[in-house]
């Protein structure tokens, strides 16, 4: 799997530390697992002095404006620790609801599996687990995309579509509750599921980074199970049905780009969130 190890240690002084040797990786404030740990200080600033402030040590192998929610996962992280390392005892219910304060997809990487995710993304109902498929997943080295870029840009762009009425807003909830890809999660058919995979990104990252569009007419052209750029990208996945079948479309998409800068990884789907290491 592709997952990073988030190492949480009490403090011994008032003071909130961030560790990570990944260049890209900031150890100040502007770190998500750094505002994680502020959230719970100031949540519980009792704990926070009894257990002398808390030393964060990032092991990152999720990479890094990857369009991958590493950052969100790592705090949801933070989160999930800090609850276990202060004996807080907080609900699952109650994480997430803090994880909302820092970012939409907090909440989820705190559940993990497979939710429909309303609101603003932090509104979530669980779906069947996805266990009989594999991800390949694939970004150049060397290119990342600002989350920030991506939404102001489609925004920009597209925002005069927005729902702004309550009744349109409602009618639609109806429409994504009752909808083919739902239905296909359900009945955890494959080919149902890879074909109605969407992602309004696209839209502006495709055209502002065209090897990132050819990279996914690279899987596209392998009739995988289902392809598409994940999150705000640069990265782009393909669904498989086997290990075996990931790592055919590995090899060939690798060999059809022939790009040294060009990282792949293979993976399950996960059905649990942020899993705690002893």
């Amino acid at each position: 799997s592709l997952t990073d190890r988030i190492d949480l240690r009490a403090g011994g002084t008032d003071a909130i530390r961030v560790h990570c040797a990944h260049p890209q990786v900031p150890n100040d404030s502007s770190n998500l697992a750094y505002r994680a740990a502020a959230l719970m200080s100031k949540q519980f600033p009792d704990r926070f002095a009894r257990f002398g402030g808390v030393d964060i040590t990032i092991h990152k192998q999720i990479p890094v404006g990857a369009g991958l929610a590493g950052g969100s996962s790592n705090a949801a992280a933070v989160l999930v620790g800090i609850d276990l390392l202060w004996s807080l005892g907080l609900t699952r219910d109650e994480l997430q609801s803090l994880g909302a304060v820092l970012g939409s997809d907090v909440p989820f990487c705190i559940a993990g599996g497979t939710a429909l995710a309303t609101g603003r993304g932090e509104q979530l109902a669980v779906l069947p687990a996805l266990t009989d498929l594999y991800v390949v997943l694939a970004k150049y080295r060397s290119l990342s995309v600002s989350t920030a870029w991506a939404y102001t840009t489609y925004r920009q762009r597209f925002g005069g579509s927005y729902l702004r009425r309550s009744d349109d807003l409602e009618e639609r909830r109806q429409q994504v509750h009752a909808s083919p890809m739902l239905a296909a999660i359900a009945q955890r058919d494959g080919a149902q599921i890879g074909q109605r995979l969407c992602n309004d990104l696209e839209k502006v990252v495709l055209p502002a980074h065209p090897q990132v569009l050819q990279l996914r007419e690279a899987f596209q052209q392998l009739n995988p199970i289902g392809t598409m750029m994940s999150g705000s990208g640069p990265t782009v996945f393909a669904l498989a049905a086997s290990q075996a079948q990931a790592e055919a479309l590995q090899e060939q998409v690798r060999d059809a780009i022939a790009n040294p800068d060009l990282e792949f990884w293979i993976a399950e789907f996960n059905p649990s969130g942020i899993r705690i290491v002893e």
